[in-house]
């Protein structure tokens, strides 16, 4: 059974959550991949403010297609995480809590999710036209220039994801392999 959660997601509740649940998340959450992340840490780095508050957000790794007439937004499929692990210590020790993606995460990642309280969820690729369904509002709040990878602010509602690493640092990655390797005994 699914667990709702509502975005923003607190501290609080990301630290309820665990590898391997299936959640669904509704309210608002933001869109940025790797050039996007790179001027939020240039950013921080600087001390200067971001052009959105850190505090409590989810940030789906996501270069949408245009919108079709109707539509809030095209197809909307995660991408592969990794490229944004330079940056994501940074933003989550500002006070991000969660990302949406695809893929493992390094060591430096985890620590911080572990120190910070975070999570890292995945969403299936593949299913970019299913998942825009679950976005209702979509809008340019940072970065019009990146195209695709402007920050967007999202509306979502029941948007399917599983916590593939928790908290805790426990992964879904490996401790899924683990049973499964387990079972072939």
């Amino acid at each position: 059974m699914a667990i709702s959660i509502t975005a923003p997601l607190t501290r609080e509740v990301a630290k309820q959550l665990r590898a391997g649940d299936s959640c669904l998340i509704s309210g608002v959450i933001y869109t940025a991949r790797d050039a996007a992340h790179k001027r939020l840490c240039e950013l921080v780095w600087s001390d200067k403010e971001l052009p959105i508050d850190m505090k409590d957000t989810v940030i789906y790794f996501v270069g949408p297609t245009p919108a079709k007439p109707g539509q809030a937004i095209g197809s909307a499929g995660p991408t592969t995480s990794y490229r944004m692990d330079a940056y994501s210590p940074t933003l989550i020790a500002e006070g991000l809590t969660g990302m949406i993606g695809k893929g493992k995460r390094g060591p430096e990642v985890i620590a911080a999710m572990k120190e910070h309280g975070a999570v890292y969820f995945g969403a299936i690729g593949g299913c970019g036209a299913l998942l825009s369904k679950c976005i209702k509002k979509a809008e340019v709040v940072a970065y019009d220039d990146l195209g695709a990878e402007a920050i967007r602010r999202l509306e979502v509602e029941d948007f399917p994801v599983i916590v593939i690493i928790d908290s805790q640092g426990n992964n879904l990655y490996e401790t899924g392999r683990a049973e499964y390797l387990k079972s072939l005994e």
